[in-house]
């Protein structure tokens, strides 16, 4: 994977708990990095037949790539915020086990109206 692809800025987000001035608990988003990765849509590739094809990922919308970040493991319970919104990560693993780039399986957040 080279640097000319991995071209879209994204934030992987924490919610932690926050504590305000009155003493309330609430969550509340934590950037814990800030790195460029390669997105690359769901579309009907056969590669994405394969991904689709596991009911387990299903849900799955884009798939984010991008260098490891040395001291942080990014897992289900983190979040990816980018340009077009935010997503909640299904899967995250080393591709090819070489501790060089993550893959992280991704679905798209929609708001709901109320």
């Amino acid at each position: 994977m080279g640097y000319g692809k991995m071209s879209t800025p994204i934030n992987i987000i924490s919610t932690d708990p926050i504590k305000d001035a009155e003493g309330f608990v609430t969550k509340g988003d934590n950037i814990i990095a800030s790195v460029k990765a390669y997105k690359e849509v769901r579309n009907t590739s056969a590669k994405w037949e394969r991904i689709i094809g596991n009911a387990a990922f299903s849900s799955v919308t884009a798939i984010f790539r991008f260098r490891k970040i040395p001291g942080l493991t990014v897992t289900t319970s983190h979040f990816i915020s980018e340009a077009d919104g935010r997503y909640n990560i299904i899967n995250a693993e080393d591709v090819r086990g070489r501790g060089m780039y993550i893959e992280v399986l991704v679905e798209k957040l929609e708001g709901t109206v109320r």
